[in-house]
């Protein structure tokens, strides 16, 4: 049994690792294309893309790590099963089961790792993917000049060029207005032609014209009069300096993200939910403390009245304020009103808080779940992909992908939906975060099932023979 063991977990390695670097190679293409705009044209380093790619490729393992489980238990089996080698285990009187024994401890382990990634390497390449993707999405792209265009992104600068040249860089037809003084367009520059050199740091931008004219608007002597003198020079050869420190990567520091949900641990995530409940419960012995005197109408009237300037003895409130002229009870009548509306809106600004303290306290909760679900995934995507495998006994990337496919977005996108609702309190963390297990589960059982009585469930020749029977005519034999 032990070679049977090592085949089938050499069968199953192979595979696993192929279709994990395959997902993530597909889930990274389509990260790049949804931020593909903010990672354009500002010149980032290949260091830098490299260690955004890094953090994010991190982040996907999540979504990777199930789909390979099941593309490759699918692969596997089915392989097994096209060459017959699955068929000449089961005739030796082994199993279906004890056959699988080594995947079923191979996913297991599989699901531990997963759990240990989430829980202390997810959370950190989280903190470091969304403090890099921040500083460049707020980065101010580099000095690129389009004909026709004016560039404004350096500071009180606007740049235009009639045309320029791609092969050296040559712009021609400049006009430059300088907006340092203040005052408007009161210094424009016009070249025939002009290049922009950086320096090797790529911190100082000279502009270099040749053969234009600069006209400068002074500044009245006289405010009073406003009479301003404009000075126009030619020149054959101009520079002008910029500063592009703003231009540069800032990297923001990673404390402004860490208490983010996604960037904490199992042990961090509960002791931030015991700070919620710690929380809920002052606000409910606010609330207590504050509209306890007002439950009986007893204490409401003996705190209402002395205000008023008024003493009673009497139990019956009415009897007592008939006793008084119009105007008293007037008094009292909005003294209690006003008393009414305090304890209105305290009740529901109270009310507020605990729910959106409970809010919170269900979106760290959902993390939580989100950690183990994604390892009991591993698990129960297994336990469809093997006996599935061994039913459809197909190997190669046919239809063991259709397959994978599908199976993998009910269980995306049922994890999605359950999330979602659990955000928004229609179902418990609990019941959100857990419903795709609950769905796939027994889908799993079912799939093992079939397998293990040797189901032809999901060949062509078991829904021929069921539309011949249905038609009332012979079933025709499978071929051997």
């Amino acid at each position: 049994m032990k070679k049977l063991d090592l085949l089938l977990l050499k069968s199953f390695i192979g595979p696993f690792i192929l279709t994990f670097c395959i997902a993530q190679f597909v889930l990274v293409m389509q990260f790049l294309w949804k931020y593909v705009d903010d990672l354009v044209g500002k010149g980032l380093s290949n260091s830098v893309l490299f260690e955004l790619l890094l953090y994010a490729s991190a982040r996907l393992v999540p979504l990777a790590l199930p789909l390979a489980v099941l593309l490759a238990s699918i692969m596997t089996l089915g392989s097994l099963g096209e060459h017959y080698e699955l068929t000449a285990v089961r005739s030796a009187g082994v199993s279906l089961m004890r056959f699988l024994r080594p995947l079923t401890i191979a996913s297991v382990c599989i699901g531990i790792f997963a759990f240990v990634f989430s829980n202390y390497m997810l959370p950190k390449a989280n903190l470091k993917y969304s403090a890099l993707l921040y500083d460049i999405r707020h980065q101010k792209p580099t000095v690129a000049i389009k004909p026709g265009i004016f560039y404004k992104d350096i500071e009180n600068v606007f740049i235009r060029a009639e045309s320029k040249d791609d092969e050296n860089g040559i712009l021609y037809g400049i006009t430059l207005y300088d907006h340092s003084s203040g005052r408007g367009n009161d210094h424009v520059i016009t070249a025939e032609k002009g290049i922009m050199l950086q320096d090797a740091d790529a911190a100082v931008l000279t502009l270099r014209l040749i053969n234009g004219h600069q006209y400068r608007e002074m500044e009245p002597k006289d405010p009073a009069r406003d009479n301003r003198e404009m000075i126009e020079t030619h020149f054959k050869s101009w520079e002008k300096k910029f500063d592009l420190s703003d231009f540069k990567l800032n990297r923001t520091d990673e404390n402004f993200f860490k208490d983010l949900k996604q960037m904490l641990n199992l042990q961090q995530l509960l002791g931030e939910m015991d700070t919620i409940d710690t929380e809920i419960a002052q606000q409910r012995s606010t609330y207590t403390e504050y509209i306890a005197p007002y439950y009986h109408i007893r204490k409401y009237a003996g705190d209402t009245l002395p205000r008023a300037g008024i003493t009673i003895t009497d139990t019956n409130l009415l009897t007592a304020l008939n006793a008084f002229d119009a105007n008293t009870r007037l008094q009292v009548f909005e003294n209690a009103m006003n008393r009414a509306r305090n304890i209105k809106n305290f009740t529901e600004v109270s009310e507020k808080q605990i729910f959106y303290k409970n809010r919170e306290k269900t979106g760290y909760l959902i993390e939580v779940y989100r950690k183990f679900t994604l390892s009991v995934a591993c698990v129960v995507l297994y336990f469809i992909g093997a006996p599935l495998g061994s039913i459809i006994r197909k190997g190669g990337l046919g239809w063991p992908l259709f397959y994978s496919v599908l199976f993998f977005m009910l269980y995306h996108v049922t994890s999605i939906i359950g999330e979602k609702l659990a955000e928004n309190g229609v179902l418990n963390a609990f019941n959100g975060m857990w419903l795709s297990t609950f769905i796939l589960l027994p889908l799993g059982i079912f799939l093992t099932l079939k397998a293990s009585a040797d189901s032809k469930f999901f060949t062509a020749d078991f829904y021929r023979n069921l539309l011949l029977k249905l038609m009332g005519k012979p079933v025709i034999p499978a071929a051997t």
